[in-house]
């Protein structure tokens, strides 16, 4: 009997494992086949997904997408985006509609263990906080008691508030929008005294608004928001591709290896991280499922970590916002990431 057990056992987890490994690759054999990356984005945020007059869409986030395309295709440009409100993005990517969902998405417990996916890791760093009239003199969020606050809905932001305001003894009332724009007209048309939102996000609505200088972001950050991209779970091999993507960026800009030095570094590299990363040593692509090359194609057309926050949010955009946690490790931030090795 005892002999039977175990052999019903052994079978048992041969199958499974027969069917995981049967399923891992399915997303990526699914994109090479058809040829590009269906990349859920955010229906509008300038700096993370924004599409300009002519159509074409840039950002952070973006950006992440393109340098999937870039490991995979070698390829920047062989992606499509989807836009997506915060209330169709989770059922987007569960649903196989999109390959990556890489739109300001809070890593939390509940969505990284219950909902059937996994992030990949954290692009941005950031923190719920409020944006107000400049006219209301306002010095800090808790003197927001009684407040009118504009929140979009489906996102955490509504729960964080909330126990703010409950922390506080302070009393608000929600107005909800599905779209972030549309909490921002009501904002500037005065139908709330303040909108929460991630600070990024409060960057990028604030540049929206008929006068955007009649606007402050007030200096209070009230959670931890750690945004990054999300994948389905059951498909190991694309979720190391996405992840490695980001840690190819971030391990680039550490290194010094940026878009206009990619191809002499590649071919001299200074240490053997760097050789390592830009596939001058070892076969490590090879682990990937991608060409040894794949983070040197990712830096060429994409940029390096550094590269990609300044032109999209950071001094040499718009936004103008500063590194602060996003900066490296060894820059006074908290970016960082494993090596190719």
């Amino acid at each position: 009997m005892k002999k039977m057990m175990l052999s019903t056992l052994l079978a048992a987890a041969s199958f499974l494992a027969a069917a995981n490994q049967a399923h891992a690759g399915a997303t990526l054999d699914a994109v090479q086949k058809k040829g590009f990356i269906q990349c859920g984005i955010s229906d509008g945020l300038p700096g993370f997904s924004y599409a300009d007059s002519s159509g074409k869409f840039s950002g952070l986030d973006v950006d992440l997408c393109r340098g999937v395309a870039a490991a995979v295709f070698g390829d920047a440009n062989k992606v499509k985006y989807t836009p997506l409100t915060a209330k169709e993005r989770f059922t987007a990517l569960q649903s196989g509609e999109v390959d990556i969902l890489s739109r300001n998405t809070t890593w939390t417990s509940s969505r990284d263990g219950g909902m059937g996916m996994i992030f990949a890791g954290v692009n941005y760093y950031d923190g719920i906080g409020f944006l107000t009239h400049q006219k209301a003199g306002l010095k800090s969020a808790k003197e927001l008691d009684g407040a009118t606050v504009c929140l979009q809905a489906g996102t955490d932001t509504e729960l964080n508030v909330a126990d703010f305001f409950k922390a506080n003894k302070m009393q608000f009332t929600p107005v909800t929008f599905d779209r972030s724009d549309e909490s921002a007209k009501a904002l500037d048309s005065g139908r709330c005294d303040t909108l929460a939102s991630d600070q990024s996000q409060l960057y990028a609505l604030r540049i929206k608004l008929g006068n955007p200088n009649d606007f402050i972001v007030l200096p209070e950050v009230i959670s931890k928001e750690p945004l990054g991209p999300v994948v389905r779970r059951g498909d190991e091999d694309w979720l190391a591709i996405v992840r490695w993507t980001l840690f190819a960026m971030l391990n680039a800009e550490e290194m010094g290896v940026t878009s206009a030095n990619v191809d002499q570094l590649a071919a001299n590299p200074k240490t053997p991280d760097m050789a390592h990363l830009l596939g001058k040593e070892g076969n490590y692509g090879k682990d990937l499922k991608l060409p040894n090359d794949w983070a040197v194609k990712i830096v060429k057309q994409v940029g390096n970590y550094g590269e990609v926050f300044e032109r999209n949010v950071g001094m040499g955009s718009e936004l103008k916002i500063k590194r602060g946690l996003n900066a490296l490790w060894n820059q006074g931030g908290i970016q960082y990431a494993p090596t190719v090795r």
